[in-house]
Parts: structure tokens; sequence; C-alpha cells
């Protein structure tokens, strides 16, 4: 899933559940269920592309993955803190910023190869236009019951 649908989710996590002891678990446990679910996200088929496309569309998506929230946040959850909804955001995302170093740097020892090895146990990459499609009318879903419930 792209950092934009972990912080979208994290966000929903951060509006419906202030018990942070309770919330950040459930945010961790999110993005492994997130990425069993068949999706597009910037790395897919990332040898296929320059290293400078690959960069340039993870700060983009990062960048994007902050927007929305803030936007979620402001226009459907404004009881919810912009801290709280922050660190929600950062532990949904945090198995892809524990795996950045391994993919970016290029740091090829522990406890980065770790979080990557971890991370391709459950990882469902798709293709376009499928896996994009699929990504957004989930979280289109969670949203709508998020505002609804």
């Amino acid at each position: 899933m792209t950092a934009t649908g972990h912080a979208v989710i994290g966000t929903v996590i951060a509006a419906k559940i202030g018990n942070p002891a309770l919330a950040i678990p459930l945010a961790l446990a999110s993005h492994v269920a997130a990425d069993f679910f068949p999706h597009w996200d910037t790395g897919f088929e990332r040898y296929k592309k320059s290293e400078n496309i690959f960069i340039r569309n993870s700060v983009v998506d990062v960048i994007m993955s902050f927007t929305l929230s803030f936007l979620l946040v402001y226009f459907l959850f404004p009881q919810t803190s912009y801290a709280y909804a922050f660190i929600m955001v950062i532990a949904a995302q945090f198995f892809d910023w524990a795996t950045a170093p391994y993919l970016f740097l290029k740091w090829n020892f522990p406890p980065f190869t770790w979080a990557y090895r971890f991370q391709m146990l459950f990882d469902r990459p798709m293709a376009k236009p499928w896996g994009v499609i699929g990504q957004v009318a989930v979280l289109a879903a969670l949203v709508f019951l998020a505002i609804k419930f």
C-alpha cells in the first residue's frame, strides 16, 4: 500500500481510538493487514525504474500522505489532535520507514535487512490500474464508515 494509504488508515485510527496504548499497536497491525490486500505502491517493479524516479515518486507519496492526513483531520475529524494523528500516521507507516534505509541508502545490514524481509512476507503487489482502484475503494469505504459510525 502507498504511504498515503497507510496515512489514511492511521488518521482514521487516530480519529476513532483515543487511547494510544490501543491505537499504536492497531496502527502497526494495520500496516500488515493493508499490505496483504493486493495493491500498487511506488516500489512496484522498482527495478524497472530509474532510481531517481523511484525516489521522486516515493517522496511525492510521503508528502501526499501527510497532506491528506491533515485534510482529513481538518475537514472530517476536527476533534482529532494533529499531533496524535501524526503519531498514528507514523505508526501506520512504520514498517515502510524501517525499510527505507535498505531501499534508498542501500544499507544492506540488520536491522534494515530484517525490516525488508519482514515486509516481503506479507506484501501483495498488483499492477495499475487495479492495484490503485482497489486501494482507493477500500480507503474510501474506511473513511465513509469512520464518518458514519
